[in-house]
């Protein structure tokens, strides 16, 4: 049998460790903000909800992909989607209001009467809990929400729109993670990166094909490619993530 010694690790596994440590690095950063923004308004737990299947209207959903929950977690997370999931996905397209709802019994939210106009509320559904929804729209990725949950959420119209903007920027910083985790092996070829360019800037698979030499055949196969790459569920897609990440203009 085989030991390897610490000292003894390829530069590959070397690699990969730095490479895990960053994730577990930004992970912890992450958490530590969004505690400090439960803790400016008395809440109890935060859940992050990213949206699924954002091009395919009967395949989305939102999912949990942080929250301090606990052992409860995944029950949690299934019973805020299942009570509310329908209602967010509603109102992450019509509109960017933060979400407000009571939970039972003495579990309340602030009262609107200072920031009515900033809010949103949703009937009361048979929860342990209070909760304010932070809705975020970044694009064909990055969509979904920032909650905070308590017995009782202590708010200000001011603390609202400022807790807003930080969730934003979970949201980005979460979006940027993702796009950072491609591996090597995906990253696009030359060509893959030539027709993606042409396909932005509105030329057809024929029109491609012919200006770079191909076959159109030749040409979708490209597009295919990079499509998949990017984790992407079309084209239009896919050159709205190879321009964030600088793959063309």
């Amino acid at each position: 049998m085989t030991h390897f010694l610490p000292n003894s690790r390829t530069p590959d596994d070397s690699k990969s460790g730095r490479q895990q440590a960053a994730r577990a690095s930004r992970a912890a950063t992450l958490v530590a903000r969004l505690q400090a923004m439960q803790k400016q308004i008395n809440a109890k737990h935060f859940a992050v909800l990213r949206l699924n299947g954002n091009s395919l209207p009967s395949a989305r959903k939102l999912t949990c992909v942080i929250d301090n929950w606990g052992v409860t977690a995944e029950t949690a997370a299934h019973e805020l989607v299942t009570a509310y999931g329908a209602d967010m996905l509603a109102h992450l397209d019509s509109s960017l209001l933060p979400v407000m709802w009571n939970g039972m019994g003495e579990h309340q939210a602030a009262e609107a009467s200072d920031f009515a106009r900033f809010t949103h509320r949703f009937t009361a559904r048979l929860l342990p809990y209070s909760a304010i929804a932070f809705p975020v729209r970044l694009g064909a990725q990055g969509n979904g929400y920032v909650i905070f949950t308590g017995s009782y959420i202590d708010l200000t119209s001011e603390v609202i729109i400022d807790l807003h903007g930080r969730s934003c920027h979970i949201m980005t910083d979460l979006l940027a993670a993702d796009e950072r985790r491609m591996a090597p092996s995906e990253t696009l070829s030359d060509r893959e990166i030539g027709c993606l360019q042409m396909a932005g800037d509105g030329y057809i698979s024929e029109e491609i094909a012919e200006k770079m030499g191909l076959s159109v055949h030749t040409v979708n196969a490209y597009l295919g490619a990079a499509t998949t790459k990017l984790d992407s569920v079309n084209r239009i897609q896919a050159i709205a993530k190879a321009i964030r990440l600088g793959y063309i203009s």
